[in-house]
């Protein structure tokens, strides 16, 4: 994750990250949120990045490519562990200490545990013509075996989606009620699928699809986050990398079998807009984000990265398949675990 301060000579910015693996492309040091921060220096030498991560060796190395090519950037890390809500609480403190207000912050950590293809599912899918389809969404591709975190919730809903929430919701100060709006950039996923998702079991307990559980749920949390804090400055969005080669989609497959069918996938984007495959071009969405006024965008879409057979990077705006209903009961629920858990580290808050 990564936060932004703007202010006169600087931003701030807060990143969360989820290091993807490096490429053999010039821009192979910029993985994951290292890709975001390279391109949004590349628009405003100003800014300053906080950089948020569970490992500080990570986030500190990360630091450390981005100052090699831009060393007058201002570029600080901070600790945090999303799936750890304790860590969340602290890492929240800390910056409310180190910054006055925030004005972007990238919620763009997450996980996939061991995930599994259906390779039966996909040759059913070559056969009724829904390959493309599928190999673009992972719809009915993709399952995850799921575990239990420390505070006894669900590890991919809390990573993914809760452990962002309740920090935002720590942040408030920092974020609502400043001279310029501040925004919330969530990374959903076109994985997002309404029918993996159930407000009865919004932790997706009982399924086999915590990610697209998870990354539908992000949706639904963005949407209600506008109506409730635009009118005090916040505004929420959603965006989509497209298929980017990181670490979490190397787990996907062997290593080796990536390795030989990478030129079959670079023959896929002249078909498939959303495979954009290096991290540099994932970020597309996030960085056009970065120079739109919020007040003008459309709540309800959410922003694919996009890349042309031939490289060139776009951003398409479509609509989220999300019941604004929905979204208030689920939000409703987050709010009462959010006050369990405050109850729970009553000891940990200001």
């Amino acid at each position: 994750m990564c936060l932004l301060e703007q202010g006169p000579t600087s931003s701030h910015y807060l990143f969360e990250e989820e290091l993807g693996a490096a490429t053999s492309s010039q821009w192979a040091r910029f993985v994951g949120t290292g890709a975001c921060c390279h391109r949004l220096l590349e628009e405003d030498g100003r800014i300053h990045l906080c950089i948020a991560c569970r490992s500080v060796q990570k986030s500190e190395a990360t630091r450390d490519l981005i100052l090699a090519t831009h060393p007058a950037a201002q570029v600080s890390t901070v600790e945090v562990d999303l799936s750890n809500l304790a860590s969340v609480l602290r890492a929240a403190q800390e910056l409310r200490c180190r910054f006055q207000r925030l004005d972007f912050v990238y919620l763009n950590a997450g996980i996939m545990p061991n995930p599994q293809v259906n390779f039966k599912a996909l040759w059913q899918g070559l056969l009724t013509g829904k390959m493309l389809h599928m190999l673009t969404t992972a719809e009915g591709m993709m399952t995850q075996t799921d575990r239990l975190t420390g505070d006894g919730l669900q590890e991919v809903f809390t990573t993914n989606l809760f452990g962002h929430f309740i920090l935002v919701r720590q942040l408030q100060s920092l974020l609502c009620g400043n001279e310029k709006p501040s925004r919330l950039i969530w990374t959903s996923s076109s994985n997002a699928r309404e029918s993996a998702f159930s407000l009865s079991d919004y932790q997706h307990a009982k399924g086999q699809e915590s990610y697209s559980s998870s990354k539908y749920a992000t949706d639904l949390t963005s949407v209600v986050l506008n109506r409730k804090y635009n009118n005090q400055g916040l505004y929420s969005s959603v965006v989509c990398p497209g298929l980017v080669m990181t670490n979490m989609t190397y787990r996907i497959l062997p290593f080796f079998l990536w390795k030989l069918l990478m030129p079959i996938m670079w023959l896929i984007r002249f078909f498939a807009k959303t495979y954009t495959l290096t991290p540099y071009n994932g970020a597309e969405a996030h960085v056009w984000l970065f120079k739109q006024k919020p007040e003008y965008l459309d709540l309800l879409v959410k922003y694919h990265s996009c890349t042309t057979g031939l490289g060139r990077c776009y951003v398409e705006p479509r609509k989220m398949d999300v019941d604004e209903d929905t979204a208030e009961k689920l939000y409703q629920k987050l709010l009462e675990l959010e006050k369990q858990i405050l109850e729970r580290y009553s000891d940990l808050l200001d």
